[in-house]
């Protein structure tokens, strides 16, 4: 029987793709150029979680499309979309 544990939180993050930098496999935009939930400037990109989710422009996208670390995020191919697309990053907290 799986264990079920008694806390689950999320964590959102949200950025344009014009704060990005590099090209093609190399986009990666920084856990810096990101504001939480409460409007602040993020630091980082929480360390332990479950699972992560990304939105680009609101629209849910497969697990083969980001890479994440604390620092970035990477998003191969992300330099061709319009810097004003919004992105959020949703990390689900256990």
């Amino acid at each position: 029987m799986p264990i079920v544990k008694p806390f689950m939180a999320g964590r959102r993050f949200s950025g344009t793709f014009g704060a990005g930098t590099g090209t093609g496999a190399t986009f990666a935009i920084a856990a810096t150029a990101f504001t939480d939930d409460t409007g602040a400037a993020a630091t980082a990109f929480p360390a332990s979680y479950a699972y992560y989710n990304l939105y680009i422009n609101a629209v849910l996208q497969t697990g083969d499309t980001s890479t994440v670390t604390t620092t970035a995020i990477t998003i191969p191919g992300g330099d061709a979309l319009d810097d004003a697309t919004p992105l959020i990053v949703e990390f689900i907290i256990t």
